[in-house]
């Protein structure tokens, strides 16, 4: 057998699907180093008691997870983390993958990076939405398997939970039902993590868990105003409207309801997860019920934040509000962190109205 005869009989022993997608990738960077020298992340100093590797760790989460660990005694004097990008090595690629486990040698792994995009692009793709995403998952969680990483923590995502439900949803409930059509490719890809977590647990005993988080916010985020998030586009438009001296205007009524976690808050949660929650079973990582809020009540915050007056917020009801509500249960997680505080919404926007505003010509403001 050839050397890409074996890669490929690999990627079809370790469980990817996606063969005939390694294949074309594979050919497609014939004659590419598996990583790249330029822009790497620097390997994890083995002195420590921990080497946390992040994968997709420059992004919304992530970064919010560096913001938290940079103030954290722990991390300081037991762990050392690194936080991987694109630059690393491309994460459908088996042989890129065992390759950055190789270098880093992690103790545990906080998985983030996959394959995402707006509602058209997830329309428009299922197929690759479900393969890229089955491809890179397998990788990271059989790289864990062999490297015996002692504990693995994947991100998953509400919109994994069936379309016709009862609400709120919960922990229980993320196999009871298709997920929306529309996203399906990404929902099922993301839903086979948690499948995979317990025959993992099952077949070899490893300490395998996802988390569940609700709308994210916060700096670093992408503020794209066709393609983005609700937040992340509000922030963008208030910008342009203070620059321009016009109104802001927001795309439906404002009457849908949401919960938001900043994403220094999360990144907390995160790291709490991966030192000290040890269940197989998923958890949703969410501010209470009481603290949904309504987008208009969310896009007056930002105005406020980036001072426009209430009277300069317009809304465009012929334009989709979208669904209406998505309420989360967080019991699970005030048992187990009563103390937790989240922090309050506008002093997060603010923050967040604050970063964009520094780093305009910087921040991510495009695609999907």
């Amino acid at each position: 057998m050839d050397k890409q005869t074996l890669k490929l009989a690999g990627a079809v022993a370790m469980g990817a699907v996606g063969m005939a997608l390694y294949s074309k990738l594979a050919a497609s960077n014939k004659g590419n180093k598996a990583l790249s020298a330029v822009g790497m992340a620097a390997v994890g100093d083995h002195t420590k008691k921990r080497v946390v590797m992040v994968t997709g760790g420059t992004g919304l989460v992530g970064k919010g997870i560096e913001a938290f660990i940079s103030e954290c005694p722990e991390a300081k004097a037991n762990e050392s983390w690194v936080y991987l990008s694109s630059k690393d090595g491309d994460l459908r690629d088996p042989a890129a993958v065992e390759a950055i486990f190789e270098r880093h040698k992690p103790t545990h792994v906080i998985h983030l990076a996959a394959k995402v995009g707006g509602l058209f692009a997830n329309m428009a793709e299922k197929v690759e939405f479900y393969r890229e995403n089955v491809l890179i998952n397998d990788n990271v969680m059989e790289c864990c398997r062999k490297f015996k990483v002692s504990k693995l923590v994947s991100c998953l995502s509400t919109c994994i939970f069936p379309d016709k439900t009862t609400y709120p949803i919960d922990e229980t409930m993320v196999h009871s039902g298709p997920p929306h059509d529309s996203n399906a490719g990404y929902a099922y890809a993301k839903r086979m993590i948690d499948v995979l977590n317990r025959c993992y647990a099952d077949e070899y005993g490893c300490k395998f868990t996802s988390i569940i988080p609700t709308n994210i916010y916060g700096p670093h985020d992408n503020f794209s105003i066709q393609g983005g998030h609700v937040i992340p586009g509000l922030i963008h438009k208030a910008y342009l409207a203070n620059r321009d001296g016009t109104d802001l205007n927001i795309w439906g009524s404002g009457s849908p309801l949401r919960q938001f976690i900043f994403n220094k808050d999360l990144g907390a949660l995160t790291v709490w997860v991966m030192r000290d929650y040890d269940s197989v079973e998923p958890i949703i990582l969410s501010v209470p019920e009481e603290d949904e809020v309504s987008i208009r009540d969310v896009a007056y915050m930002v105005a406020e934040a980036a001072g426009i007056p209430k009277d300069r917020v317009k809304f465009d009801t012929t334009k989709s509000d979208g669904q209406f509500k998505k309420t989360a249960c967080n019991d699970k997680l005030k048992k187990l962190r009563p103390d937790f505080k989240f922090t309050p919404m506008a002093a997060g926007l603010k923050e967040a109205v604050n970063w964009f505003s520094a780093n305009y010509a910087t921040a991510r403001k495009g695609g999907h």
